[in-house]
């Protein structure tokens, strides 16, 4: 009978693997198992090749992917066993795990695990209303259960600079040809059957701008694509939050990808959802103004933002056997 729950684990936990948040919903990993264990590997074809070149944002969207695969097999009961980068030689392979022992899932742990399917990326402003500190709290706790620090930022002039980069960054991207087009090759048209990507109604046709601004990719770059949602009324830029790591090689960037994936699903478990802006990340110089100016040194691997939104949006994913090997 063991035997059997721990494979309804591994189902379990690969089904809700799928929802995990990745950059551009481009869900660049593939699983394979054997026997009782789930091996975790990079997709490089679905890499970004202009904006991404270290390969830093495809392994935190997998350390995302991995967070999730914990969390669900715990919430079945078991506790998992997990490898990270076990092999240097198989660099694409990113972590291994299995069922452990068994456990008995406690009640925040259950909530946590029934966020993986409902939450949802924002692509706008937020409603005026705050998010409390002591939310804030619980999440750059989550972050640090992780290996990484979540630094609300308080200052408004530092709000202010971390907008003014990412305009910047957006700006010069929105120049580059090879920039617009990764982006609007993951950017689906109005009533696509792709299970990747952002779908139309995932995304405002025009955003509208939050105060201070912070500019969105322009998924609709050359169409009419997106959704006609009204979000004029919604223009709060949220609580701004650096997710940084002391370290910036692989390992770290997995830890991030755990990170962001825990500190999400807590907040969704409140009624939050997070915007994410990466474009000044994705720009050397500007990270590392970034690291030195505002983040005490530590390598900045997320900009987000946290705030309450009325926008309901659906999104896509591909099946367990379209990622599986």
């Amino acid at each position: 009978m063991a035997v059997l729950s721990a494979k309804h684990a591994i189902d379990t936990a690969l089904e809700a693997a799928r929802w995990a948040p990745s950059i551009h919903n481009t869900q660049p990993w593939i699983f394979t198992t054997s026997g009782e264990e789930i091996s975790l590997r990079a997709d490089p074809d679905r890499k970004l090749r202009a904006s991404d070149t270290s390969g830093r944002e495809l392994l935190i969207s997998c350390g995302a992917a991995l967070y999730t695969l914990r969390t669900a097999m715990r919430c079945e009961g078991w506790d998992p066993v997990v490898r990270i980068l076990p092999d240097p030689d198989r660099p694409s392979l990113l972590a291994r795990l299995r069922p452990g022992t068994e456990m008995a899932p406690d009640e925040s742990l259950k909530t946590l695990g029934r966020e993986i399917e409902r939450r949802r990326t924002h692509r706008a402003g937020f409603a005026d209303v705050p998010v409390p500190d002591r939310l804030i709290e619980r999440l750059t706790r989550a972050a640090m259960e992780e290996g990484a620090r979540l630094t609300p930022v308080r200052s408004p002039d530092a709000v202010r600079v971390i907008a003014a980069l990412t305009q910047a960054a957006q700006g010069i991207q929105a120049q580059d040809r090879r920039f617009s087009l990764e982006v609007v090759r993951w950017a689906r048209p109005p009533g696509s059957g792709r299970r990747d990507g952002v779908p139309a109604e995932g995304y405002p046709r025009r955003a509208a701008r939050t105060d201070p601004d912070f500019p969105q990719r322009d998924y609709s770059w050359r169409h009419d694509w997106g959704s006609q949602a009204d979000q004029r009324t919604e223009t709060c830029a949220g609580v701004v939050a650096l997710l940084t790591t002391r370290g910036d090689g692989r390992q770290e960037w997995i830890d991030a990808g755990q990170a962001l994936q825990h500190v999400l699903l807590e907040a969704a478990a409140c009624g939050v959802s997070a915007a994410f802006h990466t474009q000044a990340l994705e720009m050397d110089l500007l990270r590392e103004f970034l690291r030195h100016e505002l983040c005490s040194d530590e390598y900045p691997q997320m900009i987000m933002r946290l705030g309450v939104t009325s926008d309901d949006k659906g999104s896509v994913r591909r099946s367990v056997s379209e990622m599986t090997m």
